[in-house]
């Protein structure tokens, strides 16, 4: 079954409509989605190797126009949207304590957090509810969405077969990793 679905999202990934569906995803991941772009970006990039620094921009581009959506449920709609984001995430108590880092913190709050696994819907919330200047918060958000995307696309478009090639032998096993990595930080972000 593993294989099965293994294949047919790479089937799905080199698919010619399929940067509409990495741009929607990059987007909404901004403001609301919990699945991060880099799920589609990496078979993407497996798929069409050629098309991988493309594939980065798109997901760039995207990812930092939800942003300004995540930032504007923060400053204009926290009471009535933000607030219920945050709350179905669970995130309450890591937002209160971003929320008191913001005014020496704000711009390296970005920046970390669009480069890394942390859920970025997070901080753009809390960017839009804490009032952070909006120009250096898409700045932040550009270089480090690209920073992200594009060493993804990299990596993949040097070392792409070797890669696809180690997946497809050990992809049992990639797979109860994945989801063991996917809980322990569920774990963490609610302990932490």
């Amino acid at each position: 079954m593993l294989r099965w679905l293994y294949d047919r999202i790479m089937a799905l990934a080199a698919h010619r409509h399929a940067g509409w569906v990495l741009g929607a995803v990059a987007f909404a991941e901004s403001s609301v989605f919990p699945i991060p772009p880099d799920a589609l970006l990496i078979p993407m990039v497996l798929a069409r190797p050629r098309a991988a620094f493309r594939l980065a921009l798109l997901a760039t581009v995207a990812s930092v126009a939800g942003g300004l959506l995540g930032y504007a449920i923060g400053l204009a709609l926290w009471e009535t949207v933000g607030r219920a984001i945050v709350a179905f995430y669970g995130y309450e108590a890591e937002f209160a304590r971003l929320r008191a880092l913001y005014a020496d913190w704000g711009l390296w709050i970005v920046a970390v957090a669009g480069f890394t696994p942390f859920p970025y819907k997070v901080v753009t919330i809390a960017s839009g509810v804490v009032g952070f200047p909006v120009l250096p918060f898409l700045l932040a958000s550009a270089v480090s969405r690209a920073g992200r995307f594009f060493l993804v696309a990299a990596l993949l478009r040097a070392f792409g077969e070797a890669v696809r090639d180690f997946v497809e032998r050990r992809l049992g096993l990639l797979t109860l990793l994945f989801v063991a990595l996917l809980v322990g930080g569920f774990l963490v972000l609610r302990h932490v």
